[in-house]
């Protein structure tokens, strides 16, 4: 399998940490108890911590659709294909606008896949790690020669699970489980992957679902579906919750497992992707491994855009000139579940 060609999407409106302790201010002026002040100076250090800086929303106007389709139909043309070319396409990651049908059928309409098989896959930040691999294994059948995975990691919008309700703190102790909702960017991606012949991918997971209750955007529901957990819907149901401190902490010693499971000689790998969940802790992990000088991060321009992260990475060292054909690439997940994941290819 080979990917000939990624491509991200951005929105236009930028977003810096002062912004976002802007926003924090005005929506939690009339429910703050405490030192309001004092709560912001410490999410803005946190945001200055984990190497944020600025990160993509929608602006006014912006639709996902139209980003993602944008995105498809420049990797598209950098792969020098048809959308007719396509003979599978899998939407995958968090943000959506359906449960039924999946949102691959909605995209195939949008970019034009008029012979694409269907389906999504949702695997929190995990789920664009996923479906590469499952394309993969679908390509071994035989069954299909030409793959795109799209996803849009939109998921700040008025109303939704994460704005405004989460920009209104009552109190310091909240940001245990709020604090990730600060870091959040906005992406579309498309990758196309064909059929190819050349060096074999290889992926490695693991699973820690003891840690499921660490991340969560509940349904009404929810709770006949799992067992109890008094972090499950600690913000409230339908609203994301998520113990980030908590999570890269409790994951570390997995993910540094999963990676070391993986046959590649360090001295190989020409760059390095992860998951933008903060660059200070991606950064710690690769200098451990002795990778810190390749990682090629994301997180500081376009903040955690969840299932986007690794693409958006791939597009943004592609542009850069520090990802070339016939570069070795690992990529580096960690993600609620919890899973981890480490993969390796030829670019």
């Amino acid at each position: 399998m080979k990917i000939r060609s990624v491509a991200a999407g951005l929105p236009a409106r930028t977003v810096t940490n002062t912004d976002i302790t802007d926003l924090i201010a005005e929506h939690s002026a009339d429910y703050f108890e405490g030192d309001l002040d004092a709560a912001l100076r410490k999410v803005d250090y946190y945001l200055r911590y984990a190497g944020s800086e600025s990160r993509q929303w929608l602006d006014a106007g912006e639709r996902p659709i139209e980003l993602l389709r944008d995105a498809a139909n420049s990797a598209l043309a950098q792969a020098d294909l048809r959308p007719d070319d396509i003979d599978l396409l899998i939407y995958t990651g968090i943000g959506r606008g359906f449960i039924e049908p999946g949102g691959a059928y909605h995209s195939a309409a949008a970019i034009g896949l008029t012979n694409a098989h269907c389906f999504d896959i949702l695997d929190a930040c995990m789920s664009w790690t996923r479906a590469v691999q499952v394309a993969e294994s679908l390509f071994r059948t035989g069954q299909f020669r030409r793959a795109m995975i799209v996803n849009a990691e939109f998921n700040l919008r008025w109303g939704g699970a994460v704005f405004p309700h989460l920009f209104r703190m009552r109190q310091l102790e909240a940001l245990e489980s709020t604090f990730p909702a600060y870091t959040l960017g906005e992406a579309a991606t498309a990758t196309v992957l064909t059929a190819e012949d050349n060096e074999p991918w290889e992926f490695h997971f693991a699973s820690r679902p003891d840690l499921a209750p660490l991340c969560n955007v509940t349904l009404d529901g929810y709770e006949g579906y799992c067992e109890p957990s008094d972090k499950l819907a600690a913000n409230g149901v339908g609203f994301f919750t998520s113990y980030g401190f908590e999570m890269h902490e409790a994951g570390a010693a997995d993910a540094h497992a999963v990676f070391e499971r993986l046959d590649v000689p360090i001295d190989e790998v020409a760059a390095l992707f992860t998951h933008a969940s903060s660059k200070r802790y991606w950064q710690s992990m690769a200098d451990k491994v002795g990778l810190g000088e390749v990682i090629h991060h994301v997180y500081d321009t376009t903040g955690n855009v969840v299932s986007a992260s690794v693409p958006a990475a791939i597009a943004s060292a592609v542009a850069a000139g520090r990802l070339r054909p016939g570069d070795r690439a690992v990529g580096w997940v960690g993600s609620a579940g919890m899973s981890f994941g480490a993969f390796s290819f030829v670019f």
